[in-house]
């Protein structure tokens, strides 16, 4: 069977399967010195498919692999591959190769390849490239990281009213091949000024002899240049669109961010988030199992050290309770037991309120009115998990006293733990700081030293000690 039958075979399974096999024979082809085999094996295969075959050989095979693609597909294949390989490439070519890549990328896609490159090699690819390039990726250089201006691809159709939906039609064809989107066009007067909107639907379903202006959509949907790139996401995906236009200070219309740019940005701001959550173990941008291992303990250390200093504290708070805990062993038993519920009550809290502050699900309720309901929902849980814990206290240990005690301090812990997860988020976000890098520390602080005081202090009261 040939390697093009396997590729036929397979494709009637998962996309899995096929990008497995694509990657395993292309290295064998490779370590065959096959060339001819492996550039036949990558023509049937979808250009993000190769980009990801290329990353999964080993670094030796990959300028290989790259340089059987033919001109065209080699641009746009480079456009999917991780920022490392891109680089690792870069270093590889000659200076023309690179330039004829660089240069034909889409504008969006070549700014985010500059921001992961050192600063002398951007200076001289920046230079090599065509006027309009470089004007094109000077542009989106000047805007800051993160926003729609730095994100926003200017390759877009710009139409003024006075055309004919025929006229439209044939200059469409003409510009198709430059512009990055042709399902939406946008029509502005002699400043630039974005003044409506029209979809390729709605032209080609117009009569000929219609003007723009009679068929336009006058209430568009746009974002600023500063606008924060999750916030253009939440707005291509409450309105249902495909692209959303980019305006400057003026209303000028300046670029076009499309829904493939937001679902990488959904995914980066998601992995970033969930990075946070764990301590800030790594930035969203890097592929973390890419990543040099002392860079990787560098960043996860620190909040490692957060949490030691506190256990340190915790420790210490437990031994000037000598007192007490000499007179009544047992209750050292249950310290793990109400620590760790409380911390998970608060790490619940916390997650459920990042979240909503991300995608703007508790707008409307305002941070009283969350730290409320997240404080019920503590008393509650603490109740429930309190109930259980006073009978398990009392089987394990057979004192009801000292059941009563971890009973009633589950509850007071779970009520703590609700309000320091909801509350510090709101905190965070308004002295300027990451919530989600943040709050898992400091919960995780003041469960730990505020649950031990709780803890034995109702103790003493209900033990009368």
């Amino acid at each position: 069977m040939t390697l093009t039958d396997n590729l036929t075979s397979v494709q009637t399974n998962s996309r899995n399967e096929l990008r497995q096999l694509v990657r395993s024979q292309l290295q064998l082809l490779l370590e065959q010195g096959n060339l001819q085999g492996a550039k036949a094996l990558l023509v049937p295969v979808q250009p993000v498919d190769i980009a990801e075959a290329i990353e999964g050989l080993p670094e030796s095979m990959q300028a290989i692999a790259f340089r059987l693609l033919s001109k065209d597909e080699a641009i746009e294949v480079y456009e999917y591959l991780d920022s490392a390989v891109q680089q690792a490439l870069i270093q590889e070519f000659k200076r023309q190769e690179v330039i004829d890549i660089v240069d034909k990328m889409s504008p969006d896609d070549r700014a985010r390849l500059f921001d992961e490159l050192p600063a002398k090699i951007v200076r001289r690819l920046l230079a090599q490239l065509s006027p309009g390039e470089r004007q094109a990726t000077a542009l989106l250089l000047g805007y800051e990281e993160d926003t729609a201006g730095r994100i926003m691809t200017p390759e877009y159709v710009s139409l003024k009213e006075s055309l004919t939906v025929g006229q439209t039609l044939e200059r469409l064809r003409s510009l198709a091949q430059t512009s990055e989107i042709i399902y939406y066009l946008y029509v502005t007067d002699n400043q630039r000024r974005l003044t409506g909107i029209v979809s390729l639907r709605d032209l080609v379903v117009s009569e000929p002899e219609k003007s723009l202006g009679e068929i336009i959509t006058r209430d568009v949907v746009s974002v600023h240049t500063d606008t924060d790139q999750e916030e253009v996401a939440r707005m291509i995906q409450r309105y249902d669109l495909l692209a959303i236009p980019v305006v400057d200070k003026e209303q000028r219309l300046v670029g076009v961010v499309t829904v493939d740019d937001v679902i990488d940005i959904l995914e980066q701001e998601a992995t970033e988030d969930i990075y946070a959550l764990g301590g800030g173990v790594q930035s969203g941008r890097d592929n973390y199992f890419q990543t040099n291992l002392f860079a990787v303990a560098r960043k996860r250390v620190v909040w490692l050290f957060v949490l030691l200093l506190t256990n340190s504290v915790t420790g210490t708070i437990i031994r000037s309770q000598e007192s007490l805990l000499q007179q009544v062993v047992t209750l050292a038993a249950f310290i793990p037991l109400l620590t760790g519920t409380g911390g998970n009550v608060g790490a619940q809290s916390s997650t459920v309120v990042i979240r909503g502050l991300n995608t703007d699900e508790i707008r409307d309720l305002g941070p009283g009115q969350v730290i409320f309901r997240e404080a019920l929902a503590g008393i509650l849980l603490g109740s429930i998990l309190g109930f259980v814990a006073t009978f398990w206290a009392y089987w394990l240990q057979g004192n009801i006293y000292v059941a009563v005690a971890v009973g009633s301090s589950l509850i007071a812990i779970a009520l703590l733990a609700s309000v320091a997860g909801s509350a510090l988020p709101f905190l965070f976000r308004t002295l300027g700081l990451d919530p989600a890098l943040m709050s898992a520390p400091f919960i995780t602080t003041a469960v730990d030293v505020l649950g031990v005081l709780i803890y034995f202090n109702i103790a003493r009261m209900v033990l009368g000690l």
